[in-house]
């Protein structure tokens, strides 16, 4: 019986053998998730690989507003994050 919670099958598909989380947990948050959803990217039984791109996406976008923020160039983006509720002023 396959170990679900820490080696699903789908986490080796890849044609090298190696898991995702090798490689992504040496970059930030939003980087090793935007990977983490291209490398496994309709690999997960049920999962649409569009969605999974569309997900790749919504991080790196995140990724890039974070970094703009940070050097001043998207003040607003600060607020993102101080709002728990989620909503963007």
């Amino acid at each position: 019986m396959p170990d679900l919670v820490n080696h699903p099958p789908h986490y080796k598909k890849h044609p090298s053998g190696v898991e995702c989380i090798q490689i992504t947990e040496h970059m930030g948050f939003c980087l090793g998730n935007a990977v983490k959803y291209i490398w496994r990217a309709g690999e997960k039984e049920g999962n649409d690989e569009i969605e999974d791109l569309e997900k790749a996406i919504w991080y790196v976008r995140r990724e890039i507003e974070r970094r703009r923020a940070m050097r001043g160039d998207a003040p607003g983006f600060a607020r993102v994050f101080a709002d728990r509720s989620g909503s963007v002023e």
